[in-house]
């Protein structure tokens, strides 16, 4: 399967492509909740471009701190050899981190141009998932993130040249980018529904809540079927990270809606 095409001597790796296409789409989406909002859309399209720089920055940290097994390469490596560390182009990029260092930019933006955060957190929710489910798609190309050998209907193959060194006689696996792009898509539905359904109800801050709830609890249970888990002290990091996100995550919404349930009648 070709992973891009040549223009000149430039190479354009449908990856990049498919990742502009899911920072459009939620950008578009992001510009119709903030008017919805009552805010001017434009405010997105400005925003976009620090939104990618953080969340690039954030997403190739989270790699380089959380390598996975099969590229041979350890976070010590990275901290040694700086400009592979730098090269995005040669892949390895982290959602987690992307979220993160997307949130951080957002933080700082809002607080410069004077604007709620958490509810700019809640337009972003909808929007960050519908980047995934679309983004997901560009590890199609580059035949990554697949999940365990299966013989389902709507196995994956994968060519030898990408198969684990364990797997090199195993032909067809599990799609998980797939799996995870439909979650994602499922979360953006979700998201949108509820900021409608209960909006009289929902405080500040609760759609990305939800959103830390929701998304991590799927790449948790998807975990289960990742053969090129990310391993720090034993322990599969991202899913761990997952679980921690969730939990906290539920916590803080019941938290913050601890006075509603008092004064809810008998």
């Amino acid at each position: 399967m070709p992973e891009g095409f040549s223009i000149g001597p430039l190479f354009v790796r449908f990856y990049g492509i498919i990742l502009m296409l899911g920072a459009v789409a939620g950008a578009w989406l992001a510009t119709r909740e903030a008017k919805r909002r009552g805010y001017e859309p434009e405010i997105v399209w400005d925003l976009l471009t620090y939104l990618l720089i953080g969340g690039i920055i954030g997403a190739r940290l989270w790699h380089i701190l959380t390598p996975p097994p099969s590229s041979g390469i350890t976070a010590a490596w990275y901290l040694t050899h700086p400009l592979d560390a730098l090269a995005v182009w040669k892949g390895g990029l982290g959602i987690p981190g992307a979220v993160i260092g997307g949130m951080i930019v957002l933080y700082f933006y809002t607080r410069r141009h004077n604007l709620n955060f958490a509810q700019w957190a809640d337009i972003c929710a909808p929007s960050i998932a519908l980047g995934q489910a679309i983004g997901r798609w560009g590890n199609f190309f580059n035949q990554e993130l697949y999940g365990a050998p299966t013989n389902l209907p709507w196995k994956l193959y994968i060519d030898p040249e990408h198969r684990l060194a364990d797997y090199q006689s195993v032909e067809y696996y599990h799609p998980l980018f797939f799996y995870e792009s439909l979650w994602n898509l499922g979360n953006m539905f979700l998201l949108l529904w509820l900021s409608r359904r209960f909006g009289d109800r929902l405080k500040n801050g609760d759609l990305f809540l939800i959103y830390l709830i929701v998304y991590p609890v799927g790449r948790f249970l998807l975990d289960f079927l990742r053969l090129d888990a990310s391993m720090v002290g034993g322990i599969n990091i991202n899913q761990t990270f997952m679980a921690v996100v969730a939990v906290l995550a539920v916590a803080a919404l019941l938290w913050r809606h601890r006075r509603d349930t008092r004064l809810a009648p008998a």
